[in-house]
């Protein structure tokens, strides 16, 4: 089975990192990016630019920036708790937030994982590694209710 990750990450190099830490640890899962919350909603939830797109073909895993244009982090998550369709998606926040109160709630709103993004491009790498090999290879997702 094709494993997705829907990538919402508005900087354009910590987009690149992520990609290059998923190829250099040979994860070679698609990954979709979205620059924003909206573009996240609309492509979660077949809507606007994404109308088209097969509402059933949802991405395994959700690496979330939380601070958006247009829609923060933390709105994207609340809808994507509270859509059956997307409720039991694997969200794991990657951000820059050092606020204790994003990380609570982030939790509160139902995110599985909260991962402050390192400075230095090691440690970014190895983070982006190891959290790709956990969700992507040693996870255990639930059956998808068609």
């Amino acid at each position: 089975m094709k494993k997705v990750v829907l990538l919402v990450e508005d900087n354009e190099d910590d987009e690149l990192l992520t990609l290059r830490a998923f190829k250099k640890s040979r994860l070679a899962n698609e990954v979709i990016v979205v620059r924003d919350g909206v573009e996240a909603v609309e492509y979660l939830f077949c809507e606007g630019q994404y109308a088209h797109r097969d509402p059933t073909d949802l991405p395994h895993l959700i690496l979330l920036d939380l601070k958006l244009p247009k829609m923060n982090g933390l709105e994207v998550l609340e809808r994507i708790r509270q859509s059956e369709a997307t409720r039991l998606i694997p969200v794991v926040i990657l951000t820059s937030s050092k606020q204790d109160e994003d990380m609570v709630l982030s939790y509160n709103l139902g995110a599985n994982s909260y991962i402050r993004k390192p400075v230095d491009f090691e440690h970014f790498m190895d983070a982006t590694l190891q959290l790709g090999m956990y969700w992507l290879v040693l996870n255990e997702y639930p059956p998808r209710q068609e």
